[in-house]
């Protein structure tokens, strides 16, 4: 009975120790900051985003300056006009709201660079 029970205390201790989990921890940023080809990689990105984010802004930028002018403007249009001016700032807002998801979407030209 005791070397039944030492044997199943033995097995215990052996299932116990091998189900042990085994950690590393590994420094990605020391890795990548000695990477020549990742910082490269990574500027270009980031030039590429810059100038795409200007491009956005800018159009954006438009769409607000053709809306205050029209709020200015409003009491001298007629209601056509008023439909026109209101068309056109709406297709600016939609040009600037797909540049932006065109660039930097879930699908976008940043996630597939």
């Amino acid at each position: 009975m005791k070397k039944i029970l030492i044997a199943l205390l033995f097995v215990a201790t052996c299932v116990a120790g091998a189900s042990a989990q085994k950690y590393a921890l590994i420094d990605m940023d020391y890795i990548l900051r000695n990477v020549p080809s990742y910082e490269m990689a990574n500027e270009q990105l980031n030039q590429v985003s810059q100038r795409w984010e200007k491009e956005v802004n800018n159009l954006s930028r438009e769409a607000e300056t053709m809306y205050k002018n029209y709020q200015s403007e409003m009491v001298f249009l007629t209601d056509d006009q008023k439909k026109k001016r209101e068309a056109e700032i709406t297709a600016k807002e939609k040009e600037a709201t797909d540049l932006r998801y065109k660039y930097f979407g879930p699908e976008g030209e940043l996630y597939k660079k």
